[in-house]
């Protein structure tokens, strides 16, 4: 049911868009930077060029080699939240769409063996939705970086036109900057970037070059509010009380389903707890309703009692 909206610390979900030379590595590793973590990962697809920039700030890199397949994005980044890492930097996610082995490719083969390019969506859709939930869905910050379509255009440069390389639309599935907190799209040349997207109003109407400032900025937004993981612990330390003082099962499953949306807004690891504990005092409920098992004497002998047949 409704509750009152408020305000929760949150995780950057932050997406680079430019064309080859705008800067989305070095201005992903410099936004990082701004957020005052304790260990930066970064997935390189581009063939080592992820490690060119060692000196900007410390950060650990993993080389994603073909093929591009949204499992193995899925995999890492569940690699990076298990091994403690506070920002994670995929650059870039468009392989996991064009590249060899990503949803394009897949479709292909898909389309050809059913031939049927229409229906063949269904069965490539869950395996980019997957991704999407992996990266929405991860405990830490998270930088894409995304290739965008080249065109040029012609520009006076005194006095004399020159051709500008200029991006076009993310080479990305359609619709995925929805998902995404703020997307900045970088120009070739000076880097500026420009917000397409910022759902934390910062940078409405400007043009600017990314710098550690910029990370900076973002954290102080997010970090603004109640703090998810405190909030969690009061609920799941509320609930064990609660479920602890059930003496029914029906009880029990009555509360469960009464709280059920309350229990999918904890946190992970205190979800997997009150899971646990409801499971744990369901049995001990469970144990206590059967009837006590009543130890059945041995069998007497030709239908006398042992003791009888002793003396005969």
């Amino acid at each position: 049911m409704y509750r009152k909206a408020e305000r929760k610390q949150a995780k950057l979900r932050l997406a680079l868009c430019g064309p080859s030379g705008s800067g989305k590595t070095y201005s992903a590793l410099l936004i990082a930077q701004g957020l005052q973590p304790n260990k930066v990962a970064l997935i390189d697809t581009e063939r080592g060029s992820g490690e060119l920039y060692a000196d900007l700030i410390p950060y650990d890199v993993a080389s994603l080699n073909p093929p591009y397949t949204p499992q193995r994005y899925i995999d890492l980044i569940h690699g990076a939240e298990k091994a403690g890492y506070d920002v994670l930097i995929i650059d870039s996610i468009s392989h996991a769409w064009m590249g060899t082995g990503g949803i394009l490719e897949m479709h292909d083969k898909v389309a050809t063996a059913t031939r049927n390019a229409f229906t063949a969506w269904r069965d490539v859709t869950p395996k980019h939705n997957a991704l999407v939930d992996a990266i929405i869905g991860a405990d830490l910050h998270v930088i894409v970086t995304t290739r965008s379509k080249t065109s040029y255009d012609m520009v006076e440069d005194n006095g004399k036109k020159k051709p500008v390389k200029i991006g076009l639309a993310p080479v990305q599935r359609e619709g995925l900057e929805y998902e995404f907190t703020t997307v900045f799209d970088l120009s070739v040349g000076q880097h500026v970037a420009t917000a397409t997207k910022d759902r934390t109003g910062l940078f409405d109407n400007q043009h600017f070059i990314p710098t550690v400032a910029t990370g900076s900025a973002l954290r102080d937004w997010l970090m603004t509010g109640i703090d998810p993981t405190e909030e969690s612990h009061k609920t799941l330390a509320l609930f064990k009380a609660n479920v602890s003082a059930m003496d029914s099962i029906s009880h029990l499953t009555n509360w469960w389903r009464k709280h059920s949306t309350e229990i999918a807004m904890l946190t992970a690891p205190d979800r997997e707890f009150i899971t646990a504990h409801c499971a744990q005092h369901k049995a001990a409920l469970t144990a206590l309703s059967e009837p006590p098992k009543v130890e059945s004497e041995p069998p007497k002998p030709n239908g006398i009692d042992h003791a009888e047949a002793v003396t005969h």
